[in-house]
């Protein structure tokens, strides 16, 4: 692959890649059926199309969920001599398509050839009565790819291809609050490599580093990891790149490497305008969260200051809150969603900051150490 030379750090301007957002993500799981009826009762993301024998397909089942503008699909394989069926022997459960909607599939796909990336799968048009959809993929960190995605009005639950999928209930039968969007993936790599893939999202993507968090930011007494996060011209696509960094123990990244035998998106941001009454909500549906301890919460509101929500609520739940220039954010972590301590959840609601938490970094590191403890990973 080519070597990128890593990018300057300055905040998103123009827009040399054109990218219109993220248009989906596709997680390879071990049983898409499961996996999606537990993204929809756990938390709260309506079934909408499905792809699989009874559509022609005869390798995979797909099942595509949407709550807000974020769209997931996951899938799984119909046998056991399966692209699906090997990424997931090796991998788990996880992230295999971070796709990018882009008003011309073709040409961002020669832009990104030219520009040094792997291409995977050349340009094709897929078109049924809804309309036309124009996608390509190259190749990302590990066994990680991007799709671009053109979708020219496509009017379909999906992609052409997939059938749709009437509710079992009435659709606000779930009830709640619900997530609005995806606010960021992050990316987990080899020791060394973050720079790599930063390099890649400039040169490649057009993007531009938007915040870079160092060892020293992000460290406990045991272990630390590096961070620099990408961003669009618009700055609605985030990619934070994640390496660990020496330490007396193994970081979280670590143990991600170790157990996604590679690299990967290790966690998916979802924003929601309410937390407090999100996390209640998920919490009864049986979501588990990462423990906060209650000292983190004796000097909050020096460290903060004014917030509208309630001191009392944020530490009964768990919920984490840091601020920056431009207001603050709160946020909280999942549980791996699956058997492997590897790919989970933030929920994260932005009252005008638009950094990461780092305020919060310690805190939650120590947290995920605790998890690591216990699964005898620290």
């Amino acid at each position: 692959m080519a070597s990128f030379a890593p990018a300057e750090a300055a905040a998103p301007q123009g827009d040399p890649f054109p990218l219109l957002g993220i248009d989906h993500l596709e997680l390879w799981v071990g049983n898409a059926a499961q996996a999606a009826f537990f993204l929809e009762h756990a938390f709260g993301f309506h079934h909408v199309a499905y792809a699989g024998l009874e559509t022609g397909l005869r390798d995979r089942a797909s099942h595509v969920l949407v709550q807000g503008t974020v769209r997931l699909v996951v899938t799984g394989t119909l046998r056991g001599d399966t692209p699906v069926a090997a990424h997931h022997a090796r991998h788990g459960d996880g992230v295999k398509v971070i796709a990018l909607a882009v008003p011309d599939a073709a040409r961002a796909y020669a832009d990104a050839l030219a520009r040094g990336a792997t291409g995977i799968a050349e340009p094709a048009r897929a078109a049924d009565e809804d309309g036309t959809v124009r996608t390509a993929t190259i190749a990302a960190y590990g066994e990680t790819v991007h799709t671009f995605v053109e979708r020219d009005g496509y009017a379909g639950a999906f992609l052409p291809g997939y059938a749709a999928v009437e509710p079992a209930g009435p659709r606000g039968a779930a009830g709640g609050p619900v997530f609005e969007d995806l606010d960021h993936v992050v990316a987990n790599v080899e020791a060394g490599r973050m720079d790599h893939w930063v390099g890649f999202y400039a040169d490649v993507l057009g993007m531009a580093q938007m915040r870079h968090f160092s060892d020293e930011a992000i460290a406990t007494e045991h272990s630390a990891l590096m961070s620099k996060v990408m961003a669009d011209g618009t700055g609605r696509i985030k990619l934070p790149v994640n390496e660990p960094a020496p330490g007396r123990r193994r970081s979280q990244v670590d143990e991600f490497l170790e157990f996604n035998e590679g690299p990967g998106a290790q966690h998916i941001a979802l924003t929601t305008r309410d937390i407090v009454a999100t996390v209640e909500h998920l919490r009864v549906r049986g979501v588990t969260f990462l423990p906060t301890p209650d000292a983190y919460y004796d000097d909050l509101p020096a460290r903060v200051g004014p917030i509208d929500e309630s001191l009392e609520d944020l530490h009964r739940l768990g919920i984490l809150v840091d601020r920056d220039d431009e207001g603050y954010l709160l946020q909280v972590f999942t549980r791996p969603l699956g058997d492997r301590p590897t790919v989970f959840f933030e929920i994260i609601q932005r009252r005008g900051a638009r950094g990461f938490g780092a305020g919060n970094f310690k805190a939650l590191f120590e947290a995920l150490e605790r998890e690591q403890d216990r699964r005898g990973n620290l």
